[in-house]
């Protein structure tokens, strides 16, 4: 991977923590994911995947502007109706999820499926940070999104490399 590309990733990586999201709350969701496909599933291998999909410049661009977005209307800097529908995120504002279908993409139609399930029942850190988007002034409009997509990313991932192995 290019320098330039580490560095993004490490960028990205850095967003998440500040913003309350460790690679290891990540790992939870993709384990959960895939443990009844996987049968030798490890968080190890959970957490590699995960690091492929963030290696992705598409990836890196969609978490940069997803979370800059949030951070944007947080300090309300948008300028109207936008900073209304991101800062209360709006049900039909759409535009969260379409971003991260760049991520989803990556990993073909499974990928899209992973996410439209983790967007639904929104496990672990995705429903936290959905929630605490609700009851604070923190926006996690595009957030809980990007975390879904790249989990649902790296359980794609790991679904291909799985069948692969039966091949």
């Amino acid at each position: 991977m290019v320098e330039k590309q580490k560095k993004m990733k490490e960028i990205c990586i850095n967003l998440f923590e500040q913003r309350g999201v460790t690679l290891d709350r990540i790992v939870e969701i993709v384990y959960d994911l895939q443990k009844k496909y996987v049968p030798d599933l490890t968080n190890e291998l959970c957490l590699n995947a995960i690091n492929r999909v963030l290696d992705k410049r598409e990836v890196q661009n969609a978490v940069l502007t997803g979370i800059e977005l949030d951070m944007l209307a947080e300090k309300h800097l948008l300028s109207e109706p936008l900073q209304k529908l991101i800062s209360e995120d709006n049900p039909l504002y759409g535009i969260d999820e379409i971003l991260v279908l760049s991520i989803t993409n990556v990993y073909g139609s499974i990928g899209l499926t992973n996410f439209g399930y983790v967007d639904k029942v929104k496990p672990g850190i995705i429903g936290e940070l959905d929630e605490i988007g609700k009851k604070t002034d923190k926006c996690h409009t595009f957030m809980d999104d990007i975390i879904g997509a790249i989990a649902a990313a790296a359980a794609s991932s790991i679904a291909h490399n799985a069948v692969g192995d039966k091949d």
